[in-house]
């Protein structure tokens, strides 16, 4: 008998909602696209896959925020700076001046992306996957498959935003992509983020920094002793993310593709024995801050740093980073440096690789920063798709440093007002009004040029 095929019959699908704008995916910058098209008017479903928004700052453990500002003003406004100034709040220990890596309370943070998101008028869906994506011959997406308790069902909506971190619908859309470098690979590493409770706070806070940064981290102890194995190199960002309480966005998980479950898979399971490592590690090596630290949670979701780019409109370059380039269409600033992670044969691992590291990641001065183009969302073969978050179009080197948080919401605050603008009209993205765009992403609190 052949089993090597198997004939099936689908059945006509129930159509679950129709909307003017489907989100995909609940991080950063698919709750600012779902409360900016709500905001405007239009009647918006965000689709999430987990059971919580928030992404990387929430479900991911990531301690916390990229520098919110230049070193002068700060640059990721509007949503993105609402967002943040309300988590901020929550956290008496950080001064109200304090705006550059500031820690994330991740259940607090929650709380307020539902809150955001809803107050807009938008409608959430959570565990619900997408499944497929259905358009016609002129890229035009008319409906998309999504699973979740209910079985299949099928959204339509006349303005589509891929906010799922991997540019999942616009390339099962057929649009053109980028993964990695020119040739397909070497993707930068992931991390699983975790956290550690019962730590004393005066020592943490008076000992000894342990970011690679300071040459006298114990974290080069830990690496000369080998008693550690799974520990790879001198990323140990940290934070103090509540009483007693540090949060770890630490080490690297090499040859990980999102886009891949069995690679996922593994990698989960290869970060909680990770994280087990670091907690032992420091418990041995700074014991008066971390010898009765107690492993408290490690991330639900993978810290992703790359996947898939589209090919959009334009595409963001390193000339363009590097000139400090200003653009006619441009819908945020950016001001974070080449935040490039080692592939496993350049681990920064002792201090003067971590020196040459960052001193490769060509950091803006105080009062800088690039503009991003509209057209790094719009996906070249799609009518009716935007494309917000660590996927947008741009070069390899320079998504390491759009790809954070605060650039993310800044995007996705412009994706979902210009999926409303096209959802009014004649739902192309690429033919919207740039300067009305412009105009009511100010009117929002947003920093132009």
């Amino acid at each position: 008998m052949n089993t090597s095929t198997v004939a099936f019959h689908r059945p006509a699908l129930p159509v679950a909602g129709e909307w003017d704008v489907v989100v995909i995916g609940g991080g950063p910058a698919g709750c600012a696209a779902a409360t900016a098209a709500a905001r405007e008017g239009a009647r918006t479903l965000l689709v999430e896959a987990t059971g919580a928004l928030g992404g990387m700052g929430t479900a991911a453990l990531v301690p916390a925020w990229t520098p919110f500002s230049d070193g002068t003003q700060i640059v990721y406004r509007g949503l993105a700076e609402q967002i943040f100034r309300t988590a901020k709040a929550a956290l008496p220990h950080i001064s109200a001046k304090h705006v550059d890596w500031v820690p994330i309370d991740s259940e607090r943070l929650k709380q307020i992306y539902d809150d955001v998101v809803t107050a807009a008028g938008a409608t959430v869906l959570f565990h619900t996957v997408l499944a497929a994506v259905e358009r016609t011959a002129d890229g035009t997406v008319t409906h998309v498959l999504v699973a979740n308790k209910h079985g299949l069902s099928a959204l339509r909506a006349k303005v589509f935003v891929d906010c799922s971190g991997d540019a999942d619908l616009a390339a099962w859309a057929g649009a053109r992509f980028h993964q990695g470098d020119a040739g397909g690979g070497n993707l930068m590493p992931a991390t699983h983020c975790f956290v550690l409770t019962n730590v004393d706070d005066y020592a943490y806070l008076n000992g000894p920094k342990l970011h690679g940064g300071n040459a006298a981290s114990p974290v080069y102890r830990i690496l000369e002793s080998k008693r550690y194995p799974l520990i790879p190199d001198a990323h140990l960002c940290n934070n103090l993310i509540g009483p007693g309480a540090v949060g770890f966005n630490a080490g690297h998980l090499f040859r990980v593709d999102n886009t891949d479950p069995a690679s996922v898979s593994t990698a989960l399971m290869q970060g909680r024995r990770m994280a087990r490592q670091y907690r032992d590690a420091l418990a041995e090596f700074h014991p008066a801050a971390f010898g009765n630290a107690f492993l408290a949670a490690t991330g639900a979701l993978l810290g992703v740093r790359e996947t898939r780019r589209i090919v959009g409109d334009y595409v963001l370059s390193l000339d363009d980073y590097l000139a400090r380039r200003d653009f006619p269409d441009e819908i945020a600033r950016n001001c974070y440096f080449l935040d490039v992670h080692w592939a496993a044969a350049e681990l920064a691992n002792s201090p003067e690789k971590w020196q040459a590291w960052d001193q490769a990641s060509l950091r803006y001065q105080p009062g800088e920063s690039h503009g991003i183009p509209y057209r790094c969302l719009t996906p070249r073969d799609l009518r009716n798709v935007l494309v917000a978050g660590r996927s947008v179009s741009c070069e390899q080197i320079v998504q390491g440093s759009v790809r954070i948080m605060p650039a993310c919401l800044a995007m996705g605050e412009a994706a979902g007002l210009a999926a409303a603008l096209a959802a009014a009209t004649a739902g192309d993205v690429h033919a919207i009004n740039i300067g009305l765009l412009r105009q009511r992403l100010r009117a929002c609190g947003a920093f132009l040029r």
